[in-house]
């Protein structure tokens, strides 16, 4: 594997696990209910942006991961597509690209 493909992956570790604990955290201290979650990413017109700004990023990585997997048929890299909406942008964009470097067979 390639230093580039491992700098990729550990980006997606640290992408998932990272912003997780936040989430954890706010989760425990306040409940486990994704719509109040959802009401605090809007809670003032900064987070509300920063909302917006990754959402957009992850529809433009979406779009840009099904275009790609639709002419290279490398289906396997779909799986991005819910990291990034499960996780966050944070992990799906360097897992899309790890899977994405991977070598030709």
């Amino acid at each position: 594997m390639s230093v580039l493909r491992m700098i990729y992956l550990a980006l997606a570790v640290w992408g998932a696990i990272h912003p997780m604990y936040y989430f954890v955290q706010w989760f425990q201290q306040n409940t486990w209910d994704i719509m109040a979650m959802a009401d605090a990413w809007h809670v003032n017109a900064a987070t509300s942006g920063l909302t917006w700004d990754l959402t957009i990023a992850a529809v433009a990585l979406t779009v840009w991961i099904i275009a790609e997997v639709a002419t290279r048929r490398n289906w396997g890299a779909l799986i991005a597509v819910p990291a990034t909406f499960c996780i966050g942008v944070s992990c799906g964009l360097p897992l899309y690209l790890f899977l994405r470097s991977a070598p030709v067979r």
